[in-house]
């Protein structure tokens, strides 16, 4: 079987993989590269083609994550990516560059999605939340299995300041707060999450989720919270996915 093939284009690092769907997980052992530097559009592409150049040639549909807006394929913020992206036609920079149709999408939409489709949010209905935190706070919003993209609820304002800035994996390490202070922040975050919008289900992905049993318990929410169980793998399966489910319907 020919597979779509995912590319998680990151700040440090770009890794990609041909996606098996049937299972949600790499067809073959992903391949990394260091991002660029500096990582305009045309380095980047060069690198994408040295990732896809790594596995057998196909013509299957290409998914990439970007750290930033993408709306239609244009990618529209640039925070930790060079600002020469900001209003680029990414979907077709690539698929020119690739020759093949290649479709851009947020990563933490990309996540997201791989986790409602394959992993912790399999099979749930409604309103299900895909919070990462990391760097900064990634979000994903999934009713009803479909994605509504660019939701940023990273940059919600909470007591002042941005949320990201008080509540990532980040603020705690440069604060160096305990499990218990940082699980005070997550739950005012979180709560305030749930008056907004009301969720059915809360996924916690990012790296910190792999200490969830030091911090989960402690986060007081009504909503059901639960880990990611995906990990680094969820933004070449949900890219690989999104180029699947557009092939053809999108120039």
């Amino acid at each position: 079987m020919d597979h779509p093939f995912g590319i998680d284009f990151g700040g440090t690092g770009i890794k990609g993989a041909p996606v098996d769907l049937e299972v949600g997980d790499f067809a073959h052992a992903r391949v990394r590269i260091d991002t660029p530097k500096p990582a305009t559009p045309q380095a980047v592409a060069d690198v994408f083609q040295q990732i896809v150049d790594s596995f057998p040639a196909s013509t299957t549909p290409v998914g990439v994550t970007v750290p930033g807006i993408v709306r239609r394929g244009v990618v529209l913020s640039a925070a930790n990516i060079d600002k020469s992206w900001i209003n680029e036609d990414a979907d077709a920079i690539f698929t020119e560059a690739l020759g093949r149709e290649v479709h851009v999408v947020n990563d933490a939409d990309a996540a997201g999605l791989a986790e409602a489709e394959y992993g912790a949010a399999q099979g749930r209905r409604g309103l299900v939340m895909v919070i990462t935190l990391g760097t900064g706070i990634g979000s994903a919003l999934i009713h009803d299995g479909r994605l509504v993209p660019n939701s940023e609820m990273g940059h919600l304002e909470i007591d002042g300041a941005v949320a990201e800035s008080r509540a990532a994996t980040s603020a705690r390490e440069r604060e160096g707060l305990s499990w218990e202070a940082w699980a005070e922040r997550l739950t005012t975050y979180f709560r305030h999450l749930e008056r907004l919008f009301t969720p059915d289900l809360f996924v916690i992905g990012g790296g910190v989720s792999k200490s969830w049993d030091s911090f989960g318990h402690l986060i007081k929410v009504e909503t059901e919270m639960v880990p990611a169980t995906l990990q680094n793998r969820a933004g070449i399966v949900g890219a690989a996915l999104v180029a699947h489910r557009k092939a053809g319907t999108e120039g």
